[in-house]
């Protein structure tokens, strides 16, 4: 009697849960549609978050071409344009990544991971010279605009600048020097104005790229261990589509900012 109890136990037994699988969830299927869900109303409420920066970006545009004309020569379209290869070129390892997780090639998984992080790496170290380099020449944000030497300035700047006052081909130093912050800054052209506009937008597209190196590091971590397999990819994909996300805005940024003239 007591072989035939055991028997039925055995019988009705639930069949073993994978130890990827979370309590909250019958299969792994339902974990990963869920996933999917919450990461796509998440990047949902991304697109809204910078939707409302471009529309200002728009009007403001709209209503100050000159100053936006003027202070795209402060931008290096050349530093912007590498940018913009590194990120594209780690849309594709991002995407790349996720296949080997579904393939469980766990070597190419792990390598097209921290290609993913070195380039979100060369990104941001571009971007801190970029910054840096505004900062010591003075071409910030607001009313702290304030251009220290004349041989900061693009070409293209000093052009404008003769073409609008053609009396600051006969001032010397800090005479010429006054005049011209007047004329760029915020009682005149106001480029303190595109650069608030411009450390904004770059610099919330910045700390999302931060942001996914942290998660990607994350994965990295978890890829070495072994986690992932051809049911149990989920975090990739989510991170994958997370960093699509931040290069597609990047593309948009690029031409908006660096070659608006």
């Amino acid at each position: 009697m007591s072989t035939s109890t055991a028997h039925s136990h055995d019988t009705h037994a639930l069949p073993p849960r994978p130890k990827e699988l979370a309590m909250h969830f019958d299969t792994l299927h339902n974990q990963y549609q869920a996933g999917k869900l919450g990461m796509w109303l998440f990047l949902g409420q991304e697109v809204l978050f910078f939707a409302a920066l471009f529309t200002a970006y728009a009007v403001y545009r709209g209503n100050h071409t000159e100053m936006f004309h003027v202070g795209q020569y402060f931008l290096d379209w050349r530093l912007g344009a590498t940018n913009t290869i590194v990120l594209l070129f780690s849309s594709m390892t991002a995407a790349w990544s996720v296949r080997c997780a579904q393939l469980e090639q766990r070597r190419g998984l792990v390598l097209t991971i921290a290609i993913t992080w070195l380039c979100a790496l060369t990104f941001m170290v571009v971007k801190y010279f970029e910054y840096t380099h505004k900062i010591h020449v003075g071409s910030v944000w607001g009313d702290s605009f304030h251009i220290h030497n004349m041989a900061d300035l693009p070409r293209g700047v000093v052009d404008w600048l003769y073409k609008h006052n053609p009396g600051l081909a006969q001032m010397q130093g800090e005479e010429q020097l006054a005049a011209v912050n007047d004329m760029l800054g915020k009682n005149g052209l106001g480029l303190g104005s595109f650069f608030a506009v411009y450390f904004c937008m770059t610099g919330l597209h910045g700390i999302h790229v931060l942001v996914g190196m942290g998660v990607y590091a994350w994965l990295f971590v978890r890829a070495l261990k072994g986690h992932f397999n051809r049911r149990y990819y989920g975090a990739v994909d989510n991170v994958a589509l997370y960093w699509h996300i931040v290069d597609l805005i990047w593309i948009f940024l690029f031409p908006l900012l660096y070659l608006i003239g």
